[in-house]
C-alpha cells in the first residue's frame, strides 16, 4: 500500500465519515486529531481515522470531549488496550445511566403533555356540549 493510499485528504475525511472540514480542523485544534501537514495540506493518516471514528462515536453516547481525550490518551497497544477497554466501560456505563435518566424524564413528560391535552380536549367538548343545549 502506498503513502496516498494509507492517508486521506481533509475532503475525503469528509466524505467518508460525514463531518465538515471545520469540525476536523477543530478536532486538530484540540488535539484530538494529528494529520500530517505538508504546507497547508493535511492528510490524515488510518490512526486519525480510526481515532475519528472514536470521537464520533463517544460523541453520540454524550462523552465529552475530555473525556474522549482522556479515553484516547489511553491507547497502549502494550496491555492489549486493557485499560482504555476498561476506562470506556466505566465511563460508558456512567453515560448510559445518565441517558436512561433522561430518557425515563422525558417519557414521564410525554405522559403527563398527553394527558394535559386529553383533558383539555374533554373540557372543550363539555363547553361545545353545553353551548349547543
Amino acid at each position: 500500500m502506498t503513502t496516498q493510499e494509507e492517508t486521506m485528504t481533509i475532503r475525503a475525511m469528509c466524505d467518508a465519515f460525514g463531518v465538515t472540514a471545520r469540525a476536523l480542523r477543530f478536532y486538530e485544534s484540540k488535539e484530538l486529531l494529528g494529520p500530517i501537514r505538508i504546507g497547508q495540506k493535511r492528510l490524515y493518516t488510518k490512526r486519525d481515522r480510526a481515532r475519528l471514528k472514536l470521537i464520533l462515536r463517544g460523541k453520540r453516547f454524550g462523552f465529552s470531549l475530555e473525556e474522549i481525550r482522556q479515553l484516547l490518551d489511553l491507547y497502549d497497544p502494550a496491555d492489549q488496550q486493557n485499560t482504555q477497554m476498561r476506562e470506556a466501560l466505566r465511563l460508558g456505563r456512567v453515560h448510559l445511566a445518565e441517558m436512561t435518566e433522561q430518557r425515563d424524564a422525558l417519557t414521564q413528560a410525554i405522559n403527563d403533555l398527553q394527558q394535559q391535552l386529553d383533558w383539555g380536549e374533554e373540557q372543550i367538548a363539555e363547553l361545545g356540549k353545553t353551548e349547543a343545549a
